[in-house]
């Protein structure tokens, strides 16, 4: 009989104009001169399927594991479009990410993804928790009252956005949930954690008028199929407000629970359990460090950390050094 222990995960690193340089650094390896704008911890987007790192299933990705015990890792939970629900990221934004908008399902496959690869379907509904934010950073999310593509398009043409865009200075701790549709984007000097429904498609609508350093001309736009995808009823856009569900030496709140995921954030410095059982979780360290217990095994806990819980293996044991941060992510 197969049985799996939680399994752990390397990153996938992505250079990016906008990228900073705190990411390899977070995850204890040497800085690079290299933008690095994303750390993709857990992911099975097309050719980015993350790979196992320790234990008995080392070297295997998450789609292999997935073909083979499909049950045992994410029990009664669907696969839509054949792949992992989520996708989990770090980003570094040293500079302003572009203001852009991903479509939803029904609307994912009216347009050509910018790309040119197929895709199954699937929109980006998404959810970001900020880690680290300066005074004189911005979050832009969602459309200010009474805007329409028309006022958009219009703006665009002068190379504005300020009219039409929600904007708000985010601080620490802050999660903002953006459903399908929405457009946002990330400021500078912001440090994020972001889960996403496994999809890529990504209609950029502004890119503040720079160019690509890389190839000497600005970067494409999607105008049309962004303002064809926007939800014009969403926004302005606030932070959620978490629900607290325990609170003892220190608290469980969650953040998010829509019909992609739902994501916990624990702050704690006594031992405490995560996971269910038949229900597959992922534990994503995000600050502070611990011990994951499972049965008699142990497993290290330090920022960057991120391991699955299988389905079959229900809930273990974090046993906090100090105080340790943990993103616990769920799929329906």
């Amino acid at each position: 009989m197969t049985t799996f222990a939680p399994l752990p995960f390397d990153p996938i690193f992505k250079p990016a104009l906008w990228g900073g340089r705190k990411l390899k650094p977070f995850f204890g390896l040497p800085a690079t001169e290299e933008a690095i704008g994303e750390a993709w911890i857990l992911s099975d987007q097309g050719d980015n399927a993350s790979v196992v790192t320790d234990g008995p299933w080392q070297g295997k990705t998450l789609r292999e594991l997935l073909e083979s015990h499909p049950h045992e890792l994410i029990g009664s939970s669907k696969l839509p479009g054949g792949r992992f629900p989520i996708l989990l990221k770090l980003i570094d934004a040293a500079d302003k990410l572009s203001v852009q908008v991903h479509p939803t399902d029904d609307l994912s496959t009216r347009f050509p993804a910018p790309d040119g690869k197929p895709h199954p379907g699937l929109g980006k509904t998404e959810a970001w928790v900020i880690l680290e934010a300066a005074k004189d950073s911005e979050i832009y999310a969602g459309v200010k009252p009474g805007t329409t593509a028309e006022s958009i398009r219009d703006d665009l043409k002068k190379g504005s956005i300020t009219n039409w865009l929600h904007e708000f200075h985010p601080k620490r701790g802050d999660c903002l949930f953006l459903e399908a549709g929405t457009v946002h984007a990330i400021g500078k000097k912001i440090f994020l954690f972001e889960i996403q429904q496994t999809s890529d498609i990504t209609y950029r609508l502004f890119d503040w008028n720079r160019v690509d350093a890389k190839t000497g001309k600005p970067r494409d736009l999607h105008i049309e199929p962004s303002l064809a995808c926007i939800d014009y009823a969403r926004g302005p856009v606030a932070p959620v407000v978490p629900k607290l569900e325990l609170e003892q030496e220190g608290t469980c709140e969650r953040l998010v629970s829509c019909r992609y995921f739902e994501l916990w954030r624990w702050s704690m410095q006594q031992e405490f359990a995560v996971g269910a059982p038949g229900k597959c979780r992922v534990v994503v360290c995000t600050g502070g460090a611990g011990t994951l217990l499972s049965s008699s095994q142990q497993f290290e806990l330090k920022p960057g950390s991120v391991y699955l819980l299988p389905a079959e293996l229900g809930g273990v044991w974090c046993i906090p050094a100090g105080t340790i941060e943990l993103m616990e992510c769920g799929i329906p």
